[in-house]
């Protein structure tokens, strides 16, 4: 079996392919629907149904069922491959109204087109012409439903699917052309500054303003970025006070941070945690902390990409690595140890953005080569 003879099956089915991508992008998924991402769901599981594949629902009350689908043998001397993706999507119900599915000028529009429906049925293509081809190797292909959101049910479904894997391999959007061997891990805390109310031109020294320590406090957590060190820290929200005559007896912040390497994140907790008010009639409360590791460029992963591209240059194109700030669901499995590579889902640009697409050109070429890394992980 050569790169070649996937090519040709991939591309004799390469409408199937996008009719199913339109099907599933014209049913809106928002992470906080549930009915919605089941729709979503149930669509891809009649596929796989219809494959051949076994379905398992995960069912979930708040969010939408996690999907574990498997396909190949139960038993075999080869690893389990997983295909790690999302149904769910940032987009409202309603979105398709005034963004709907259009191609124009090679690049194919829609909500959540490129993350990560594409992906979805991406994978699914690639799993049919290995099927043809008489290629077959255990694989779980795994849908959550709230990657969107923070994973917060889908992760400890992910984590146990993936130790009995021996290779991740996570449908999010490609960086630019490139696969992602790297991303950093996520953190969100809040400082909720209390202090004193007091009329601002009758009792000003009564008062302890909240708004001027949270001031404070925000110069101080943004000294915490070390760029040397990949580590970042962003105040992104700040809301507080009543009204401009009133001492601010209350304010928050949000602050996201991000972090290159594991070893990060206890610095960033002390750190945090060691936050003291100046204005001693003021209280500060801080919660949250890293709620995404670091997927780190670990030798596991390197291996894979080098696999990756490997067959990329039997296909005829340069396959290069990037990383990225942002996190997925395969910084979970990287963190366990799982060799994972991301990226390998459709090439485009826009995620969370109105102009959100797809380069139609490259989806056969990425599903082949989607293919191929099934074919051949060890």
């Amino acid at each position: 079996m050569t790169m070649v003879n996937i090519q040709k099956v991939v591309g004799a089915e390469e409408q199937r392919l996008l009719q199913r991508l339109r099907e599933l992008v014209e049913i809106e998924s928002p992470s906080e629907d549930k009915a919605a991402v089941d729709r979503a769901g149930a669509l891809v599981a009649g596929w796989v149904e219809a494959m051949g594949g076994k379905v398992k629902r995960h069912r979930q009350k708040k969010f939408g069922d996690v999907l574990e689908l498997r396909f190949g043998p139960t038993k075999s001397k080869r690893g389990r491959v997983l295909l790690l993706g999302h149904t769910d999507t940032v987009w409202p119900m309603g979105t398709l109204a005034k963004m709907p599915w259009r191609e124009a000028e090679g690049k194919i529009f829609g909500p959540g087109v490129v993350d990560m429906k594409a992906g979805v049925v991406m994978a699914l293509e690639a799993l049919t012409a290995l099927n043809a081809l008489g290629v077959g190797r255990p694989v779980t292909l795994l849908l959550n439903s709230d990657e969107e959101v923070g994973s917060t049910v889908s992760r400890p479904i992910t984590e146990k699917i993936a130790q009995e894997c021996s290779a991740v391999f996570v449908l999010e959007p490609a960086q630019g052309l490139a696969y992602k061997t790297a991303r950093k891990g996520i953190g969100n805390y809040c400082l909720k500054v209390q202090g004193v109310a007091a009329h601002s031109g009758v009792d000003f020294e009564c008062g302890h303003s909240a708004v001027l320590e949270m001031a404070r406090l925000v110069q101080t957590v943004a000294g915490f970025t070390d760029l040397n060190k990949g580590l970042t820290v962003n105040a992104g929200v700040i809301a507080g006070g009543t009204r401009s005559n009133v001492i601010a007896a209350e304010c928050m912040a949000e602050v996201d941070v991000r972090i290159a390497k594991a070893s990060d994140a206890a610095r960033v907790e002390r750190l945090f945690r060691s936050l003291k008010v100046t204005d001693k009639g003021c209280k500060l409360t801080v919660t949250g902390g890293i709620n995404r590791p670091p997927m780190e460029r670990k030798p596991g992963t390197v291996a894979l990409f080098r696999l990756a591209r490997k067959l990329a240059d039997e296909m005829g194109f340069v396959l290069d690595e990037a990383s990225t700030g942002g996190g997925s669901d395969g910084n979970f499995t990287a963190a366990l140890g799982v060799p994972t590579l991301d990226g390998m889902g459709a090439v485009g640009a826009g995620a969370h953005a109105a102009h959100e697409h797809v380069v139609k050109a490259h989806l056969v070429e990425r599903t082949t080569l989607l293919a191929g890394m099934i074919a051949g992980a060890e």
